[in-house]
C-alpha cells in the first residue's frame, strides 16, 4: 500500500512538473512576443529624438558590417522637439503635415463608415434571406476576396482616369461599400449572435426591413463591427499605393506619401524627421484601437464560431 501510495504521488509530482514547465515555456514565449512586438515603436519613437548624425552613427546600435550602416540605435537623445520643428513647420514637404493628417483622416474613417454598415447590410441579407442564389452569391464574394488588390490596381486606375476622378477622394471612399473579407467575417458573427426569432418579432410589431436592421441588428453586431472598424481604418489609413498613383496634387496628399517625401535622396534624408513622421502617422491608430479594444475580444470569438 505504502509502494502504491509513493507511485501516486510521484505521478502526481511529474505531472505537475510538466505543467509548470508548459507555463514557463508558454509565458517566455509570450513575453518574447511582446517585445518583438513593442521594439519597433519603442525604437521609432528614440530615433525620432536623434539628430541625422547620431542615427546615421549609432549607440548600442547593430550595425551591418557589410554596408557599414547602423541598423538599429537604442538610446534616445535630445533632438526630439527640433525633428518635430523640422516636421511641422519647414517647407520640405511643402504641405503642412496637418494637413496630411486632414486627408488620410477622411480617407480612412470615411471608407471604414461605408464598409461596415454595408457590408453589415449585405451580411444580414445572406443571413435572414433564404434565396435561390444565396449560396452562390455569397461564394462568389468570397472567391472575389481571393484576388489580390495588386491584379487589378492597373485596369482600376485607367478606368479612374477615363471617369475623371484622379485628384479625388471617391476612388478611396466609395468602393469600400464591396469589403469581402467583412462581410464574411460579419456573416459568420451573425451565425452565432444573431436570434431570426428576434427578426420575426420585429417584422410582427410592424417594423421596416431597414427598421429592423438598424434598430435591433446593429446593436447587437456592436462588437463584431468595431473590430472591422479597426482593421479597416488601419488599411485604409495606411493606404500608399493608389493614392500615390491617383492624387497629383500636393495639398490632396496623405500622410504616408507625406512621410514618403521626407526621404529626399539618399544624401540627405533627415532621418529624425522622418521617424518623427511615422510616429505621428501611427499614433493615431494605437488611440483608435486602445478606445475599440474592448470590443475585439468578443467580436473574434463570435466571428469565428462556425455555424
Amino acid at each position: 500500500m505504502a509502494n502504491y501510495s509513493g507511485t501516486v504521488k510521484t505521478v502526481k509530482g511529474g505531472y505537475h512538473a510538466r505543467i509548470l514547465l508548459v507555463k514557463v515555456i508558454v509565458y517566455i514565449v509570450c513575453i518574447l512576443l511582446t517585445i518583438m512586438a513593442i521594439a519597433p515603436f519603442v525604437i521609432m519613437i528614440f530615433n525620432a529624438s536623434k539628430s541625422r548624425f547620431e542615427i546615421q552613427q549609432g549607440f548600442l546600435e547593430w550595425t551591418d558590417k557589410i554596408t557599414n550602416k547602423t541598423l538599429i540605435s537604442l538610446l534616445p537623445s535630445k533632438s526630439f522637439i527640433q525633428n518635430g520643428r523640422y516636421l511641422l513647420t519647414s517647407d520640405a514637404l511643402g504641405l503642412p503635415f496637418g494637413r496630411g493628417f486632414l486627408n488620410s483622416a477622411l480617407i480612412a474613417f470615411g471608407a471604414t463608415i461605408l464598409s461596415v454598415y454595408f457590408s453589415a447590410l449585405t451580411a444580414y441579407g445572406f443571413a435572414v434571406y433564404r434565396f435561390k442564389l444565396n449560396k452562390l452569391l455569397y461564394g462568389f464574394i468570397m472567391l472575389i476576396q481571393m484576388v489580390p488588390t495588386q491584379v487589378t490596381v492597373i485596369s482600376f486606375v485607367e478606368m479612374m482616369n477615363k471617369w475623371g476622378l484622379t485628384n479625388s477622394y471617391i476612388p478611396f471612399i466609395l468602393p469600400a461599400i464591396a469589403a469581402p473579407g467583412t462581410v464574411f467575417f460579419l456573416r459568420q458573427y451573425m451565425s452565432s449572435a444573431l436570434s431570426l426569432e428576434m427578426v420575426e418579432a420585429g417584422r410582427i410589431d410592424g417594423c421596416s426591413e431597414f427598421g429592423i436592421f438598424n434598430r435591433l441588428v446593429l446593436p447587437i453586431l456592436k462588437p463584431g463591427m468595431a473590430t472591422m472598424a479597426i482593421f479597416a481604418v488601419v488599411t485604409n489609413w495606411n493606404s500608399y499605393l493608389l493614392p500615390t498613383l491617383l492624387l497629383d496634387k500636393l495639398e490632396m496628399s496623405t500622410v504616408p506619401m507625406l512621410v514618403d517625401k521626407l526621404k529626399g535622396n539618399k544624401y540627405s534624408v533627415e532621418y529624425g524627421a522622418v521617424y518623427w513622421g511615422l510616429s505621428l502617422t501611427a499614433a493615431p491608430l494605437i488611440v483608435f484601437y486602445l478606445a475599440l479594444s474592448k470590443y475585439i475580444i468578443a467580436g473574434v470569438a463570435l466571428g469565428g464560431v462556425k455555424e
